[in-house]
């Protein structure tokens, strides 16, 4: 079953990249496990324009997005961003899973398994 591609706001793409140049410890140390189709086979784009959003990792195969959280997320203003740009990330269909940065620095065991289980999820409901 061919997904259709979702769009995105061109003049994303620029910040898109530096922040891929610019990299928080937590993303880089998940990169290192979620690049060069390590996680069961499944391409993952790292700092992609969805939409109006730049969201921290994709699997478009999947509809997967996985999204890391600094303490800046605990603030109720940014709290609620969050919420609302899940929710449009949802309603575009994409299965959207978030982790602390704290878990991936301190267990990365646990991240990868959320992620694997997230992942045979996805494949079992789109048929793959």
């Amino acid at each position: 079953m061919k997904r259709p591609i979702i769009s995105y706001n061109p003049k994303l793409k620029k910040l898109a990249r530096e922040l891929r140049n610019n990299s928080t410890m937590s993303e880089i140390i998940l990169w290192k496990h979620l690049k060069g189709r390590q996680m069961y086979g499944y391409d993952f784009h790292r700092q992609r324009p969805v939409d109006q959003f730049i969201v921290d990792f994709i699997c478009s195969e999947l509809w997967l997005v996985i999204e890391l959280y600094g303490y800046s997320h605990l603030l109720e203003v940014q709290a609620a961003a969050d919420i609302a740009r899940e929710r449009r990330l949802q309603e575009l269909g994409l299965n959207v899973i978030r982790f602390w940065n704290e878990e991936v620095l301190k267990d990365i065991d646990y991240v990868l398994g959320a992620i694997e289980h997230e992942v045979l999820l996805q494949k079992r409901k789109l048929g793959l």
